[in-house]
């Protein structure tokens, strides 16, 4: 499509000069801008002598199609000026400068954003837990005291390193420079990136990884707080809890119900998620019921260290539930994982998908649509894991098959004994 449009960009500045207007037509950034020699800007030195200088002058113009027939009217409109030597610098051709003069800070609009979105969404749990989003990504990214324009909106955007990291802050940037009406084209950093390798671990790898809190706790140094030293049991608990169920790491914390959790009542071991949650309340059930077991799951010890740690927090506060979260991630680098929290989810899934659980049923433990279960989770199939359920589906194949074998047998057999029954019956009777 850029290339399409660089094509008639080119065929527009040749119908601008056998017009001979002296006027072209560029792309920067995703907008379209006149250039043209114009008399000097207020403001601007003269440094040539001449009175006269090149500019190029951004009417924030979309780089697409429809931009593109708007930037050749306005071509052809500076061009006239320029013949008839009518051109002034007004507010039209003045743009961002005009604008600069009343824009406000990046850090002025953000501490005004919350208000502002709210205004035209509606105030819940799911709401505010995406504008936490467009809101830490946007502050992450973005100079605090840079003015709120579009050209530095789009630098911070472009020192971004990694192509997913840069998608996620365009995408948070564009809704807020929609919410404070900054005009601004960022479809070319919103396309989703192509790849975005993950580490889905295996069921050994996931016993594995457990055992690795213990492996640091025989190494570490002895020059430890007493107030953190048994902090990592927590921790443990929460990355068996996250392999058991296949929970978002906030559905942990947002106000567990941990008398359920322990009751004796809860023969089925399952783990009620709080209706605060991304997507309200739900009851999860395991896959692997013995790593509860195994991982000591129910111990008390660590549940009470989780509503410790849940008190020191305004479970409201997305702020305070993000640091909880990214402090499960911290751990998993500690430890030396190659995974990552949600990693584990998207084990859970991959793991119901080959012991034959039915989509809706996976979907709803996980607490999302069958369209979200299969569009993203499925996509981290990895090659091991097709192979491993290819094998599956051909070995259940073959039991079924070998049972029909099996059964055959069992019937000719039967007829067999039938006959001999037969027999001795008519032999009796002639006796």
């Amino acid at each position: 499509m850029k290339a399409n449009l660089l094509v008639e960009l080119d065929q527009v500045n040749q119908r601008l000069k056998s017009a001979k207007t002296k006027v072209t037509i560029r792309e920067s950034h995703g907008s379209l801008q006149l250039r043209a020699t114009l008399p000097i800007k207020p403001g601007d030195q003269d440094k040539n002598g001449t009175g006269r200088k090149q500019y190029n002058i951004s009417l924030n113009i979309p780089a697409n199609f429809a931009g593109l027939k708007t930037a050749e009217e306005e071509a052809y409109e500076l061009g006239k000026l320029i013949a008839r030597k009518n051109f002034t610098w007004n507010n039209k051709y003045l743009g961002s400068d005009v604008i600069k003069q009343d824009c406000k800070t990046i850090g002025e609009l953000l501490e005004r954003f919350a208000e502002e979105y709210f205004k035209n969404h509606k105030k819940n749990v799911k709401s505010e837990h995406t504008f936490f989003y467009y809101f830490s990504r946007t502050q992450r990214f973005t100079n605090s005291q840079d003015l709120a324009t579009p050209e530095n909106l789009i630098k911070a955007i472009e020192k971004i390193d990694t192509e997913w990291s840069k998608y996620n802050a365009a995408r948070a940037i564009s809704v807020f420079c929609k919410t404070f009406d900054i005009p601004i084209d960022l479809s070319k950093y919103t396309q989703k990136p192509e790849n975005n390798s993950r580490k889905i671990p295996t069921d050994m790898e996931i016993i594995q990884g457990i055992g690795k809190f213990a492996v640091y706790l025989s190494s570490r140094g002895n020059q430890v707080s007493p107030e953190v030293k048994d902090s990592w049991k927590l921790w443990r608990w929460t990355y068996g809890m996250l392999a058991v169920f296949g929970l978002r790491p906030r559905e942990i914390f947002v106000h567990p119900d941990i008398d359920w959790w322990l009751s004796q009542e809860n023969i089925d071991f399952t783990w009620k998620v709080h209706r605060d949650s991304k997507t309200g309340e739900r009851e999860a059930l395991p896959l692997h019921k013995q790593w509860i077991h195994d991982f000591d799951l129910r111990n008390p010890v660590y549940l009470q260290m989780l509503r410790g740690a849940i008190a020191k927090k305004d479970q409201q506060n997305h702020a305070d539930m993000t640091a909880l979260t990214q402090r499960i991630s911290w751990w998993f680098r500690k430890i030396g994982l190659d995974f990552k929290p949600y990693d584990l989810r998207h084990a859970w899934a991959i793991r119901a998908h080959t012991l034959g659980i039915p989509l809706k049923a996976a979907a709803d433990n996980l607490g999302h649509s069958v369209q979200i279960h299969t569009q993203i989770y499925q996509r981290w199939f990895s090659l091991d894991m097709r192979k491993l359920a290819i094998n599956q589906a051909l070995m259940k194949k073959c039991d079924i098959e070998q049972v029909k074998v099996e059964n055959a047998k069992l019937m000719l057999e039967n007829e067999k004994l039938k006959l001999e029954l037969a027999k001795i019956q008519l032999k009796s009777m002639y006796q």
